[in-house]
């Protein structure tokens, strides 16, 4: 992985993007916008391997201006990453030939998924492979794509990872570089296989596209075998006190007080509730992965973890998320997904019963430790003057991480509805969990 990429005299992208003349200069040759540098993989034609299921995943309505986007899921959000931080994902496979697609829409609807992010730190994670001369876009719009995104998309981004980099995109990236800062190229990463992208997210939690995956065993293949062995070390056994990861019954039936609700969620939040509600930002920030992994590893060991000792507010509240996030099941459960994301149709008179009603169905364990988060999260928002987190805003940020769908990865046409649901759980908790 590499982020020796770009060198410019601009000292800070978010203070200082390059003025319009400054974008004007950028020379587009003649046949610019027609002919591109061959791409160097080897695979055929472009294709978006979903072309067979052209629509499954988009909960939009034929008529909402974004449908034609969205159906071909070629941005997506997966979660959290190791550091915390939300993670954005763009597979260029699944773009259709230029004929099929507004680029311009395209643009705007990857906005409307950045926006609801923008204020916490995240990831964008970019999947090269299947951009061909078929689907690539101009670089006329490539350069007023770099324009749309001002200072609230690029402040926060804590990195870019451009996986199977090829030499068109390592040329562009050149080409590019008068309008890139030094900063901003600090955050660009390549990643050239697969089994890299590890030490950033955890791959099951992503959808990659079947030709993303070809594609690197392909050239995985071509290595040597010890190489191959270096990259893939097998994965460790489950601990005998292991915590992440792991399903809310079998952390109770190990509990020595038969607690529900699990001992990493009732630390993070005793800790939270004494030194965090009062912190700006909580839960928009990420933590230092070496502190991140270190904690699970305590807790995976049977250690006793003390936040009141490491002060770290930030630190306590990934641990909270990454927690969350990892169980093989999410609280929300599978079984009510398709309730939760058309939950929008429900009549509003109707909703708190309708949520009643739903969660009465849940596992006992899922349902304490939802009504504990929820309880929590509620004295934070009442907080929320001073450290700006609102029902809207924790909603926005817990939503993915209560329900996902069982490939992992959700649209923005999914994320919507489930943040929604989410605010609707905090504004109505008091209805929702009375007795």
């Amino acid at each position: 992985m590499s982020s020796d990429l770009l060198v410019d005299l601009n000292d800070d992208l978010g203070v200082d993007d390059p003025p319009s003349n400054a974008l004007n200069q950028l020379k587009l040759s003649p046949m610019g916008d027609k002919l591109w540098p061959p791409d160097d993989s080897s695979m055929s034609k472009s294709e978006t391997d979903i072309s067979k299921r052209l629509g499954e995943g988009s909960h939009l309505t034929w008529d909402h201006p974004y449908y034609d986007i969205a159906r071909h899921q070629i941005v997506e959000v997966a979660g959290d990453d190791n550091f915390g931080r939300k993670v954005i994902v763009f597979n260029a496979c699944r773009m259709p030939p230029h004929h099929e697609l507004d680029h311009h829409k395209l643009l705007m609807y990857l906005k409307a998924t950045l926006d609801q992010y923008v204020e916490s730190d995240y990831t964008l994670i970019y999947f090269h492979n299947g951009l061909t001369s078929e689907n690539k876009p101009s670089l006329s719009w490539l350069r007023d794509a770099y324009r749309e995104f001002d200072r609230k998309y690029k402040k926060n981004i804590k990195a870019l990872y451009i996986v199977h980099p090829t030499m068109f995109i390592k040329t562009l990236l050149i080409l590019f570089k008068p309008l890139i800062s030094f900063k901003f190229g600090r955050k660009i990463n390549y990643i050239n296989y697969l089994s890299e992208l590890e030490d950033i997210v955890k791959c099951e939690q992503l959808v990659i596209p079947t030709r993303v995956r070809d594609y690197d065993e392909k050239i995985r293949a071509s290595l040597k075998a010890s190489v191959q062995a270096q990259m893939s070390p097998p994965r460790s056994p489950p601990l005998p006190n292991q915590q992440f990861g792991v399903p809310l019954p079998t952390l109770r039936a190990r509990s020595s007080d038969n607690e529900a609700v699990p001992l990493v969620m009732r630390d993070t939040v005793a800790f939270l509730m004494e030194q965090g509600l009062e912190i700006e930002g909580i839960f928009r920030r990420s933590a230092n992965v070496t502190l991140v992994k270190d904690v699970q590893h305590r807790y995976n060991s049977g250690e006793e973890v003390s936040f009141s000792q490491m002060e770290d507010v930030h630190l306590a509240a990934v641990i909270l998320k990454t927690f969350i996030r990892e169980l093989p099941e999410p609280l929300l459960t599978y079984q009510f997904y398709n309730d939760i994301v058309n939950f929008h149709n429900v009549d509003s008179s109707s909703q708190v019963t309708a949520i009643r009603n739903m969660l009465a169905m849940l596992p006992e364990e899922n349902y304490a430790s939802l009504k504990f988060l929820i309880e929590f999260l509620v004295q934070v928002s009442a907080q929320s003057e001073i450290n700006k987190m609102n029902n809207a805003n924790l909603a926005v940020v817990f939503g993915p991480n209560l329900l996902w769908g069982q490939d992992a990865a959700m649209t923005l046409s999914a994320i919507g509805p489930i943040n929604n649901f989410t605010r609707t759980l905090l504004d109505q908790h008091y209805k929702v969990f009375s007795p």
